[in-house]
């Protein structure tokens, strides 16, 4: 869990520079309070406040009035027109294990023991809001605004799935919960705004602040809506049952809002779930952590509140947030930075990659100086300028990419991003008919740097062919494209090499690789929008080449991680791919994909013929360092390849859901990691006695 803490808070020497701190978050919250369009990232936002907090704890005759510390909304200079009956509070921060375990000797202090049990579920990072239902009908949707007031936003009620018009129960309640966009919601906003020619959105977080509250527009964004917490009435008029509510612990009061139709954050695919011990609320925050990036919508943490409504009040409340709950934060994976200039370059498969470059910053722990733009057509359709600041995403082992511009940063200096007219890689025309253009020549464009990658170690594996040979080979026209590679002549081979005892090495090790999986070979082929994981589940769901040639769009889609878009992409891709393919049949390259049973299985039968049980069926696991005895040879890949054989799942990191770690030599901190949390750890050589069987 240490691993997960943040950066720490900005230092601030002076009072001057507490001063000017002071003033940047209050002009941000007013900016993201008013119309979502802060400058600041959410990460950069709160360590400017830890170090506000710090400075006025160390010089409190220093600390000015309304400081953002002591405000409910964290520094939002207006409220609105609805007094809220009950105040929306902040949440206290932790940043790590030590701080949470801290927060929690402070509750047991207050309370005189350990708590009753302890709610947890995901932080929701949108925009609060309270939503006022009468006799089951949303009457009245209100922002959080200062904390104590709020804007009135009803002219939002019918637009945000999650939270119903009508509930399924006739009583007067007031709902609580977060505004967000989901991912697949974020880019139709966008699109829907490019179609209006308005500037494109930088973050789900800001669309959703900026939507609800945004009239007179001709279009409506969708919104989404999940609730945290239930109240009574404030009116008086509330039933003994709605009355009750304040001796339900909170577990309950999520299962009321579910069955009212609303909701909730337990409807999330992480879930909530309610604990005994801030030990097995740390085993939740680390498996929300390790799903956070494939998850549908942003978060940015775990929420551990008191289950208990006396644990509740006996803990009572500060002035900004209550001493019951806590918000555990996960570093952010994005931020704002400037773009500093763009450079273009021509991919494998004839793509045209715009690359913004950046003013160093630092993401989820790493320095970010690059970040992908996609396409031209994204260019055009975020407005993206150079001098521009940008909202900048880096989640898990994705390439960063500029998520979009924050337009309320303009101030005028910034200039057009050039497109280019020629190929950046051979200088030839440029199809720009589609979004994403390419060259002309398609993969031929850079057909040397396509053949090395398919001769590569965790594709074909034909040691020998270095680039300077493969390079020769495609000036001479031996090789037009990958399946050549199997009908070079020894003649061919001297020449590129001008070794006769090379060339014969070359030749034994072609042979060997017309032997190669399909997995490899498939990957070999360099098809868009795969990698080597990928083509080890297309290979190993279809079989053979033929079965995935023949494979429409709704058969690709029954693969793990494959959506309409990514088959639609495919289908190009292999119908370019076809000459090619039959070539490699012809040539004497095509073996199926060996059969095991679905990872996490055991093997009681594959293709309806029985089996032995797999020793790692059931388990994921996770290798690093140095492969040493009977792994020794393998590449990383044909380790994980190994794992998938035997029936395991091929983790990259080490969490509380690892079942096994294969540590050799020089493993480091996911040895360290392991050994934490309690996860079998074992050598590569005790490790190979395990898996014998499956060894290549």
């Amino acid at each position: 869990m240490r691993g997960m803490e943040n950066a720490p808070s900005v230092v601030l020497a002076d009072r001057a520079a507490y001063l000017d701190a002071v003033e940047e978050v209050r002009a941000a919250a007013a900016a993201y309070y008013g119309d979502g369009t802060s400058a600041l990232d959410d990460d950069t936002f709160d360590r400017l406040m830890r170090g506000i907090a710090a400075y006025e704890a160390a010089r409190p005759e220093d600390a000015v009035e309304q400081s953002p510390t002591a405000l409910v909304a964290a520094g939002a200079v207006e409220g609105g027109d609805v007094v809220h009956s009950v105040p929306m509070l902040s949440l206290d921060n932790v940043f790590g294990q030590e701080d949470l375990e801290r927060w929690g000797t402070g509750l047991a202090r207050r309370l005189g023991g350990e708590p009753r049990g302890f709610h947890v579920g995901p932080k929701i990072d949108g925009l609060a809001v309270a939503a006022y239902y009468t006799g089951g009908k949303l009457v009245r949707l209100v922002t959080r605004g200062n904390g104590t007031t709020g804007e009135d936003v009803s002219h939002a009620i019918g637009t945000v799935d999650g939270l119903p018009e009508v509930l399924a129960a006739p009583v007067s309640v007031e709902v609580r919960g977060e505004i967000v966009l989901t991912n697949d919601q974020f880019e139709e906003a966008n699109r829907i705004r490019a179609e209006y020619g308005e500037p494109v959105f930088s973050n789900p977080r800001n669309a959703a602040a900026g939507s609800l509250r945004a009239t007179g527009r001709a279009y409506t964004i969708p919104l989404s809506c999940y609730a945290y917490t239930l109240l009574p009435a404030a009116d008086g008029d509330d039933t003994a049952d709605e009355r009750g509510f304040a001796e339900r612990t909170h577990s309950a009061l999520m299962d009321t809002l579910g069955a009212l139709g609303v909701r909730t954050v337990a409807d999330t695919p992480v879930g909530a779930r309610t604990v005994a011990t801030l030990g097995e609320a740390l085993a939740y925050i680390e498996t929300v952590a390790a799903r956070r990036d494939a998850l549908p919508l942003g978060i940015d943490g775990v929420v551990i509140k008191a289950d208990h409504p006396d644990d509740q009040r006996t803990a009572g409340t500060g002035s900004r947030a209550p001493r019951w709950a806590v918000a555990y934060k996960f570093p952010a994976v994005e931020k704002t930075t400037r773009i500093v200039d763009v450079t273009w370059a021509t991919g494998r498969t004839g793509f045209l990659a715009p690359r913004a470059q950046l003013e160093p910053v630092e993401i989820a722990g790493v320095t970010v100086a690059f970040a992908t733009l996609h396409s031209p057509g994204m260019i055009g359709k975020l407005d993206l300028r150079i001098g521009d600041t940008v909202t900048v995403r880096r989640a898990g082992d994705v390439i960063p990419y500029v998520v979009g511009p924050v337009v309320a940063a303009r101030t005028g200096a910034e200039t057009p991003i050039a497109l280019p007219e020629k190929c950046p890689g051979c200088g030839g025309e440029i199809d720009s008919s589609q979004e994403r253009w390419r060259c002309v020549q398609g993969r031929a464009c850079d057909l040397s740097r396509s053949v090395e990658y398919a001769v590569g170690r965790d594709q074909l594996d034909i040691e020998g062919l270095g680039p300077k040979i493969v390079v020769r080979l495609v000036a001479d026209g031996a090789v037009a494209d990958i399946a050549d590679l199997f009908t070079l002549t020894r003649e061919q081979l001297v020449a590129a090499t001008g070794s006769e005892k090379n060339s014969d090495k070359i030749l034994a090790n072609i042979l060997a690789a017309k032997e190669r999986p399909l997995s490899r070979v498939f990957c070999a082929l360099g098809v868009r929008g795969t990698g080597r994981s990928m083509s080890r589940r297309i290979a190993r769901h279809f079989g053979t080449m033929a079965a995935i040639v023949d494979a429409d769009a709704a058969a690709l889609q029954e693969v793990d991680g494959i959506g309409p878009e990514k088959a639609a992409m495919l289908l190009a891709e292999l119908a370019e791919l076809a000459p090619v393919i039959a070539k490699l049949k012809a040539a004497g390259v095509d073996k199926d994909e060996p059969r095991v049973a679905a990872v996490g299985q055991s093997a009681d039968a594959v293709d309806g013929e029985p089996g032995e049980e797999l020793p790692l069926a059931g388990m994921t696991v996770v290798a690093t360092g140095s492969m040493t005895g009977p792994l020794a040879a393998l590449s990383r890949t044909a380790v994980n390849e190994l794992i998938e054989r035997a029936g395991g799942r091929a983790g990259s990191s080490v969490s509380k859901s690892t079942t096994l770690l294969v540590a050799g030599a020089n493993a480091g901190s996911k040895k360290a990691k392991a050994e934490s949390l309690g996860v079998r750890v074992v050598t590569p050589e005790e490790f190979g006695e395990t898996v014998a069987a499956y060894l290549p």
